[in-house]
């Protein structure tokens, strides 16, 4: 994994960066993202690193992937990822890991994810844009997915698509570990705040 530190600087130059591109003040930005002017502060100084929730509504105030928030490559043309790499954005209280992998912004934003669910633990999150979509594969252990007031059961090997523009959670009701690979796709926009994340 990066450094921590090497992670909040990236997240301060992408956020400084992506700020001045739109020519916005730091009240414009809290207004659009619904994070609050003294953490932009903190975000932008790189003396915090934020919760994926902050970051999530942080990359959606600008439109963005949560991916060009954490990009530490400067755009590259090939990004290769080595599994040590991986930007960790979430841990759960079991030792349960949320790892972006990569993503891109061409005409949908995609973003690949890592995830690794302890025995008895879960990850909540919020619905996202309309439209959005989510992939996942199950690579070991059993996935119970709450999409709303449903939920389905996939099986090591298994895998699932469904819209997630409302409430679901990831969870590992079992005895052992959950690996799971997930990709989001979201549609495109022009319009900001338009990007969503598993956050």
């Amino acid at each position: 994994m990066p450094d921590p530190e090497e992670i909040a600087q990236a997240i301060a130059r992408n956020t400084r960066a992506l700020r001045g591109e739109r020519d916005w003040s730091l009240d414009q930005l809290a207004s659009r993202s619904g994070v609050s002017k003294g953490m932009l502060v903190q975000i932008e100084q790189a003396r915090t690193n934020p919760s994926i929730g902050t970051l999530c509504r942080l990359a959606d105030g600008f439109g963005v992937p949560l991916v060009q928030l954490v990009d530490a490559s400067g755009g590259a043309l090939v990004q290769v990822v080595a599994a040590e790499d991986a930007v960790r954005l979430w841990t759960g209280a079991e030792g349960s890991t949320g790892d972006l992998l990569v993503g891109t912004d061409r005409r949908e934003h995609v973003e690949l994810w890592r995830w690794h669910i302890a025995a008895g633990d879960h990850h909540a999150s919020e619905g996202h844009l309309s439209g959005t979509r989510e992939l996942l594969t199950v690579v070991t252990g059993r996935l119970t997915l709450e999409v709303g007031d449903e939920r389905h059961e996939v099986a090591r090997g298994g895998a699932v698509l469904f819209e997630a523009d409302r409430a679901h959670t990831y969870r590992n009701d079992g005895r052992t570990p959950l690996d799971l690979v997930l990709v989001v796709v979201q549609p495109p926009s022009g319009e900001p705040g338009a990007a969503s994340h598993p956050g």
